[in-house]
């Protein structure tokens, strides 16, 4: 027969983040500046009568709030004290506030009383006095979930409370809180704790709790804990159950489940050396084994983003990485053999390939997909490698390739865009071979022949002068044509400086000067019209060849789309 006092010693046991929450500033753990201003402005008698505080979960800010609040009301043990910075904990209102139970500090969650009516009962009682203590304190948690009613009712009180009356915010999402408000608060961001200090705090409690733990524990815990002190308090008490007294970083790791992280690891290992079977395999026993394919792919993504800082910062401490010190071993091997741009190109297909799998009917097969494009993608060549190839060892047709643009032939068939294309993709046209070339703004031997509109474009294309091109190609109607001169006419939609644009570019491809005038006769039509007219008249031929009309008739619905040259 179990004994009723040990009973009821496991029915009052308190989690650890209650039994250690801090009562005072000198508590606090990694919020020095608020704590070194808020020190500052009791001692001084600088008490804004509005506080906002705001953070990640778990960081402090309703203990703040109630630290505060003990410290405004503190009156000591005689009862004659002042507001004070240091230990409350001989004063009787100071322990009510901290039981939560006493009438003039009250508390309430705006996550469940978000209208309204909730505002007013706390506006019906601002006019009165406190009972016992010196101040009305009214903390509101999670502000930013309140109505906009509730707080445009709020502004005014807010704005100009009773003197006997502070207001204490608390929230994760400030940008969701009005202006309108946060100009009537004090803000304080409380930071994440570092992962350093959140261990030493974490071997302390497990001191005053008779638990051994390992450092590699300690820091596991840290980590996880992400800079929240109550999520790291929690996964304190998890291990100590778990461990009865004595936790070790393996059953750490088995705790929180970064055993699979190993695994994870592996994966982006084989996948990034191209190794296809070693891949797929460790792929499908990780979903056998239970995992979800999104987390899989996040942890990828994670380690991906740990792989690129240890390659660009080679010295960056443990500390500032979600690791373990056999991962961050691995990472440094793995950064060792691999390029920015394939990390870069990793993240992306990784990036990219999450939402794929979030949508996809069957994630897993998803997320091997995934996996098959970073195989593949692993034997893709460095850009930067292959660019400084050509540099060192240009290919021999390069010289003419860009001359050719020039010949009779070519200049028959100029390469125009569309203006509207034209500007989005003109850095895009410039080849790796062409960058290797010494950059002239044009070939002052050699000029080329001018004698029709099309070698006219085909010369603004040689020249990088691509947006011209277009809009000579698709607005300029050609009329007469001779030596440095140059009489068209404009469609409707025409820029207004083409004419200008067209002159400057003449002579610049040239080296002579030309004369560019605007005539009211119609002209012929453009480059971009009888390109048009030449591809109906070859499809109105192509719709007469036999075989074009079986084709059409066996495949219902189907069309000609694009006709392509026999070489």
């Amino acid at each position: 027969m179990s004994d009723p006092s040990q009973k009821h010693e496991q029915e009052a046991y308190r989690v650890l983040a209650r039994k250690y929450r801090p009562q005072n500033f000198d508590d606090l753990i990694g919020q020095d500046a608020l704590v070194r201003t808020l020190k500052n402005a009791i001692e001084s008698g600088r008490i804004a009568h509005a506080f906002m505080l705001t953070g990640i979960r778990g960081v402090g800010k309703t203990t703040t709030a109630r630290i505060i609040a003990k410290a405004l009301n503190y009156t000591g043990a005689d009862g004659m004290a002042g507001p004070t910075t240091g230990d409350t904990s001989d004063c009787d209102i100071c322990r009510a506030i901290s039981e939560d139970r006493h009438p003039d500090v009250m508390e309430m969650d705006a996550a469940s009383r978000t209208g309204i009516d909730d505002i007013r009962e706390i506006l019906d009682g601002v006019r009165y006095a406190p009972t016992s203590a010196r101040y009305k304190v009214y903390i509101i948690d999670e502000v930013h979930m309140l109505s906009k009613q509730a707080f445009n009712a709020l502004l005014k009180t807010l704005e100009e409370p009773p003197e006997h009356v502070k207001f204490i915010f608390a929230t994760t999402e400030i940008r969701k809180v009005p202006i309108t408000v946060l100009s009537r608060c004090q803000r304080f961001d409380l930071r994440r704790i570092e992962a350093d200090e959140l261990a030493r705090y974490y071997g302390e409690i497990a001191g005053k709790e008779n638990a051994t733990i390992e450092d590699e524990a300690l820091s596991l815990i840290a980590r996880a804990a992400d800079g929240s002190v109550r999520d790291g308090l929690s996964l304190l008490d998890q291990s100590i159950a778990l461990g009865d007294g004595a936790v070790t970083g393996v059953q750490v790791k088995d705790m929180l489940g970064l055993a699979d992280r190993g695994r994870i690891l592996d994966l982006l290992e084989s996948a990034l050396k191209g190794q296809s079977k070693e891949s797929l395999d460790i792929m499908e026993n990780l979903y056998r084994d239970g995992a979800d394919p999104i987390v899989v792919l996040q942890d990828m993504l994670d380690f991906t983003h740990a792989l690129t800082k240890v390659k660009a910062l080679p010295k960056l401490p443990d500390t500032q990485l979600a690791v373990t010190k056999d991962e961050r071993d691995r990472l440094n091997v793995m950064a060792g053999n691999l390029s920015m741009p394939s990390l870069g190109r990793t993240w992306q297909l990784l990036l990219k390939g999450m939402g794929e799998v979030r949508t996809a009917p069957h994630p897993l097969k998803a997320a091997e997909m995934i996996i098959l494009r970073l195989l593949y993608a692993a034997d893709l060549p460095d850009p930067a490698e292959l660019i400084k190839k050509l540099q060192l060892d240009p290919p021999a047709n390069n010289a003419a390739a860009q001359h050719g643009a020039s010949t009779p032939s070519q200049a028959s068939t100029p390469v125009a865009m569309k203006p509207a294309q034209a500007s989005s993709t003109q850095a895009q046209t410039l080849a790796p071979t062409a960058m290797v070339q010494t950059q002239t703004k044009m070939v002052e031997t050699n000029a080329p022949r001018l004698d029709s509109l099309a070698s006219i474009v085909a010369a603004l294309n040689e020249n990088q002068m691509q947006v011209l091109a277009g809009q000579v190609t698709y607005y300029v109607h050609l009329v007469k044509m001779s030596d440095g001169l140059l009489e068209i006419s404009l469609a409707e939609n025409a820029p207004q400086k083409l004419t200008q644009d067209l002159t400057q570019g003449l002579k610049q491809i040239s080296n002579t000067r030309w004369i560019v005038t605007i005539s009211n006769k119609q002209g012929a039509p453009t480059l971009a019209q009888q390109a048009e007219a030449a591809d109906q008249e070859k499809r109105a031929q192509l719709m007469q060849e036999p075989l074009i009309q079986n084709i059409l008739s066996t495949f219902d619905g189907a069309q000609i789309k694009k006709i392509h040259p026999k070489n």
